[in-house]
């Protein structure tokens, strides 16, 4: 097949959300820039689509396509330029050759992106999976959500952090990775999507996103795949102990009083499993420290987002996202995480009498303000000491104090008065949107001083890029702690810890940063058991 890419197109002339019909829109370009006529188009595969808004008069879309032609060989002579090359072979494949036998079935922990991945793999490969996970199945856990976002009545066995679908269920459902892929995971994982439920743009847009409500139909599928497969799922269901001898796993241990056989456990706990992440510990599990980031939501209303982006052309795009970085004076990266257009700031707290928020967008993005998190790289030395742990602790340190200064609510503040290191009393021009009850609070009593110095050099950097972004009426809400895992779980060649048998995985145990990179993960911790064991018979 033939790669062509940098096609460019005004954005007037591609008015669908219909993958066919956008392929329909670019068949004459296509043919134009391979000079050929179009009835010489095969097949035509959509492989990237952005946006290029450097002249916001003239805002073009950016294809990149595969086509097959007919008498490709012909075509070929002294046609291969910067645009024009041929397509890459990049089709994931994997066929299981472990011969070791299991004692047991393989057991999943956790049912977040990386576990739900993993377990799906096995099952397709015959190894009849049982997963378990602490929360609620996805129906049941939007429900109790949804109660805790009314009533502030928190349940920490199923909430924002915890249940079928992991942190990611609530969330704006971001594919985008950085992670090097050269055989194909992160494809795999897109397809995956899409044969379960999710849109079939997520395959080649720039920047794709399912959208938490797409999410969830997406999640509950895959599940019933794996259970028609052979696989089982039990939720309610806390891994609350190991059992181990001569360093191996024999046994697990279910909400304090079941006791599982188990030799193969796949450990895909989520970056929030702290009471998990301290029984590993007492196991002697080898873990270490990690560096994450901590900070706040910004909202902005997205008229100010889509206009500094596109111009006038706004109303006719996508809804406007951004990402910004900045390096503050005192040498921390102040960068924007988790950016939701057209959403909500969300409580995500899985504590008691500690308070955490994330961001959440449905896939239609169209609430009135974008927000995100706005927030500063920490790492081990602030941390204080050297236990595996102490990430943990800073955590809690400040979402218990985010709790109490919010008096258990979202604690929120106008930037001006966040600058002037002040309690703010009422909203302006940007009234938040948010999944849970809001309190005034002054923000720099919920958060270290230098993360509170670095953001505010990195707000007024921001304007710089997006104009309106340091607004002094601009809503903070706070605290944002969850980016990412603040431990590490080793893992040797064979992705096993020390503890053989248990095999970290996602996000939690530190190897990956957002769904489609902790699916990917889950991918490859299922490569790692079938080339070791053989399928139960």
């Amino acid at each position: 097949m033939i790669r062509l890419s940098q096609i460019k197109i005004d954005i007037d002339k591609i008015k669908t959300e219909s993958m066919e019909e956008e392929i329909e829109c670019l068949l004459p370009f296509i043919a134009k820039h391979l000079h050929v006529k179009p009835d010489r188009l095969q097949t035509v595969k959509l492989v990237k689509r952005s946006l290029d808004a450097r002249r916001k008069e003239a805002i073009q879309y950016s294809y990149t396509v595969d086509v097959s032609l007919e008498n490709e060989k012909q075509f070929w002579k002294g046609k291969v330029s910067k645009t024009i090359q041929k397509a890459p072979e990049s089709s994931y494949h994997f066929t299981p050759f472990g011969e070791k036998k299991m004692k047991n079935r393989p057991v999943v922990v956790g049912f977040g992106p990386a576990g739900l991945f993993c377990a799906l793999e096995l099952a397709r490969a015959g190894y009849c999976p049982v997963v378990f996970e602490r929360g609620e199945a996805v129906e049941d856990r939007i429900k109790t959500v949804e109660t805790f976002w009314t009533t502030n009545q928190l349940n920490p066995a199923s909430n924002v952090q915890f249940g079928e679908g992991g942190a990611g269920t609530f969330s704006d459902g971001k594919l985008n990775t950085l992670v090097k892929d050269p055989i194909g995971r992160n494809h795999k994982v897109l397809k995956e999507l899409v044969h379960f439920g999710a849109d079939s743009h997520i395959l080649y847009r720039n920047k794709p996103h399912i959208g938490t409500d797409k999410l969830r139909v997406v999640v509950k599928q895959i599940r019933e795949e794996i259970i028609r497969l052979g696989g089982e799922v039990h939720f309610n269901s806390l891994v609350t102990d190991l059992k181990v001898e001569n360093n191996q796993l024999q046994a697990i241990e279910i909400n304090k009083k079941d006791i599982v056989p188990c030799d193969v456990m796949v450990l895909a706990i989520g970056h929030s499993a702290r009471d998990t992440f301290s029984m590993l510990y007492e196991h002697h599990m080898d873990m270490e420290q990690k560096a994450f980031a901590i900070g706040v939501r910004v909202e902005h209303p997205q008229t100010v987002i889509g206009r500094a982006q596109y111009g006038d052309a706004y109303k006719k795009l996508p809804t406007a996202e951004y990402k910004v970085t900045y390096q503050s004076s005192s040498g921390r990266g102040v960068y924007s995480f988790c950016m939701c257009p057209g959403g909500f700031v969300v409580n995500s707290s899985s504590e008691q009498g500690y308070l955490a928020i994330n961001g959440m967008s449905n896939a239609a993005r169209d609430e009135r303000n974008a927000n995100s998190a706005i927030i500063v790289s920490v790492n081990p030395f602030d941390f204080g000491e050297n236990h595996p742990l102490a990430g943990v602790e800073f955590q809690r340190k400040w979402e218990k104090a985010a709790y109490q200064k919010g008096n258990g609510l979202i604690p929120t503040q106008l930037y001006g008065d966040f600058k002037e290191n002040k309690k703010s009393s009422g909203y302006g021009s940007v009234i938040p949107n948010t999944k849970g009850k809001t309190s005034f609070a002054n923000l720099r009593e919920c958060l270290p001083d230098y993360v509170c110095h670095s953001l505010i050099e990195g707000m007024e950097a921001f304007e710089h890029k997006i104009r309106g972004f340091s607004n002094p009426e601009t809503v903070l809400s706070g605290v944002e702690t969850r980016t990412s895992s603040p431990i590490r779980i080793w893992r040797d060649e064979e992705h096993m810890s020390n503890i053989r048998g248990v095999y970290p995985c996602g996000e939690g145990a530190g190897y990956a940063g957002g769904i489609t990179s902790a699916a990917m993960d889950g991918i490859k911790i299922y490569e790692a058991i079938a080339s070791v064991y053989r399928p139960i018979q």
